[in-house]
């Protein structure tokens, strides 16, 4: 007879995590996490304290796979490559699991690996020359930007470049180009190029985002 593992609380979120990438967010109830484990509910409030604190779990989890940035004081450029580096870890965490973009930032009891995250964030940008002031500002544009990059890629009807061009060609068919010739123009131009990757167009526009950052600015 095999032994049964004890539960603990690193069981229930694990086991949460993994509703939640079946079924999204929604999905995880009480009942669904102790299926999950073979349980009874009821046994799993002897190691979390319900739902919510779940969620807060299944949070600091998933911030606890992105990988944290490091900068050296004076390195010059070295904080736009940890952010750079930090965002495309961010994004292919979020791609795992759908369900935490829109959970990221909404937990008032955020755990310890959340904490050590964005205290790690902040580290880099403040030894990159930010000013407290602007190192808040400039996680916010930062995260804006991989969040709402990362919902958007998620919606997309589309994985790849062939599905890609299977759509903007029933597109095209479908489109009058007399009536609409800068989308057609534009979905044959974009849609159409062979060298599309979805990781690509994120670095492209992260490039400008942290182009836009000048921790010089905290100096004047």
């Amino acid at each position: 007879m095999r032994e049964r593992i004890p539960l603990n609380r690193e069981r229930v979120v694990t086991a949460a995590v993994a509703v939640a990438d079946q079924k999204g967010a929604a999905g995880v109830t009480m009942r669904a996490v102790a299926g999950q484990l073979g349980v009874e509910a009821m046994s799993l409030y002897n190691h979390v304290a319900g739902r919510e604190d779940i969620l807060d779990g299944m949070v600091d989890a998933v911030f606890a796979e992105i990988d944290l940035p490091v900068a050296s004081p004076g390195a010059g450029g070295d904080w736009a490559a940890a952010m750079r580096s930090r965002a495309g870890s961010a994004r292919a965490a979020l791609r795992r699991h759908p369900w935490a973009v829109g959970l990221m930032d909404s937990r008032s009891t955020p755990g310890p690996s959340t904490l050590r995250h964005h205290d790690a964030v902040l580290g880099a940008l403040r030894a990159g020359g930010f000013s407290p002031v602007l190192a808040a500002r400039a996680i916010s544009l930062i995260d804006s930007y991989v969040y709402g990059f990362v919902l958007q890629e998620l919606s997309l009807p589309y994985t790849g470049a062939a599905e890609l061009d299977q759509i903007a060609g029933q597109l095209l068919r479908d489109l009058p180009a007399a009536e609409y010739p800068h989308l057609a123009e534009v979905t044959v131009a974009y849609a159409g190029r062979p060298d599309f990757d979805q990781a690509a167009e994120f670095e492209y526009g992260l490039a400008l985002v942290l182009g836009a950052l000048h921790p010089d600015e905290a100096r004047t």
